[in-house]
């Protein structure tokens, strides 16, 4: 049944997104304009291109690779991305944030 999966991916993404950047962002966006409507369309859309993206690459790369490979490679890039998070950045590194502020 289709209904599971609409219902799981809807609440994955709509509680991945609470609290981003992106809706920082939109937020920012829509308090300094005077067409909220406007940056509702153009941040809906844009979420809407990223997620057909996402689903064009994952489709495609499904089709070459088992999902068990998929679901490794998906795992091993959120837990990069969140080591680089976490790791201290270097003074070079943090010289050059300054050096673009």
């Amino acid at each position: 049944m289709i209904t599971p999966l609409l219902i799981t991916t809807f609440t994955t993404v709509f509680l991945a997104e609470l609290g981003d950047k992106t809706q920082i962002a939109t937020m920012a966006l829509s308090g300094s304009s005077q067409r909220p409507l406007a940056v509702f369309i153009g941040s809906s859309t844009a979420l809407v291109i990223a997620s057909l993206l996402g689903v064009v690459a994952g489709g495609s790369l499904a089709s070459i690779l088992p999902e068990e490979y998929l679901k490794l490679i998906a795992a091993l890039g959120l837990l990069l991305i969140g080591v680089k998070l976490l790791w201290p950045s270097s003074d070079k590194e943090q010289d050059q944030l300054n050096d673009e502020t």
